[in-house]
């Protein structure tokens, strides 16, 4: 973008598509805090009438920004296709049994209690998926990647799927329900340290999204929707966590919220 003009003066329209399905202060609030930090920087802090910031001057770039989808249907159908895909790899007479665990990243309980979105929206996000695929088994939401002494938010998906391993039930399928794609997170977390220990041959993971042709043509059809609907953001972006105490993130709503005007 700044070989295109990025804060040259040559204006333009862009928009922000998180690839975080669920919004977190976390992830997507925090890169965008950093896109109003540099745009700040990058185009100069220009103030309208009345010393509030004129986020249109003339030759500004007019933001706007996709900032969730947790339940968008091509979302719930691409993340439903792999699940099927590897049930169907179980005997008939054991895939209605199988359990699974649908994991994504954790939060610590101290952004939780601040009143992060995210659980609720990757809750949202696991039951569009059970709902598609006819709530046939039985299912839960784990958490994985913890990291400190502090506490997280879980069930932790090791030990998840360690206890169940204790208590008999060794047909498991772990989901990637928060990542769109494959990283060390799920090749190496869950594939290497989750299921290649617990060494049963009933543990597998459903692939990530990746390239699937179905997603794809879901992210398309978000940004088509998006630019012919001419809204900045969600209602629900611009509603500050109860206990947030960020002015980078005040502003940054603020900044979302004037733009709308512009679009």
């Amino acid at each position: 973008m700044l070989a295109d003009g990025f804060g040259g003066g040559k204006g333009g329209r862009a928009v922000a598509f998180t690839q975080y399905p669920q919004y977190s202060c976390s992830t997507t609030g925090s890169s965008l805090n950093e896109l109003w930090k540099w745009r700040n920087r990058l185009e100069g802090a220009r103030r309208g009438e009345e010393g509030r910031e004129a986020v249109d001057p003339k030759g500004a770039i007019r933001w706007s920004v996709i900032d969730r989808w947790p339940a968008h249907p091509g979302l719930v159908e691409a993340v439903a296709e792999n699940v099927e895909k590897t049930l169907a790899t179980y005997p008939a007479e054991k895939r209605d049994k199988v359990v699974l665990l649908f994991s994504a990243h954790s939060l610590p309980m101290s952004v939780v209690n601040r009143g992060d979105p995210y659980p609720a929206e990757v809750a949202a996000t696991v039951y569009a998926v059970m709902q598609r695929l006819g709530m046939t088994n039985p299912y839960r939401l784990v958490w994985q990647s913890q990291v400190g002494p502090s506490a997280w938010l879980g069930a932790q998906t090791s030990d998840t799927v360690e206890q169940y391993v204790h208590k008999g039930q060794t047909d498991l399928v772990l989901i990637p329900i928060a990542f769109t794609s494959d990283h060390i997170e799920t090749l190496y977390e869950l594939d290497k340290e989750i299921i290649g220990e617990a060494k049963q041959e009933g543990i597998k993971r459903a692939e990530s999204l990746n390239g699937s042709k179905t997603f794809i043509r879901a992210l398309a059809d978000m940004a088509h929707a998006h630019l012919k609907e001419g809204r900045a953001c969600s209602p629900q972006m611009l509603l500050r966590c109860p206990s947030c105490t960020s002015e980078r993130c005040l502003e940054q709503k603020k900044f979302f919220a004037n733009m709308q005007q512009h679009l």
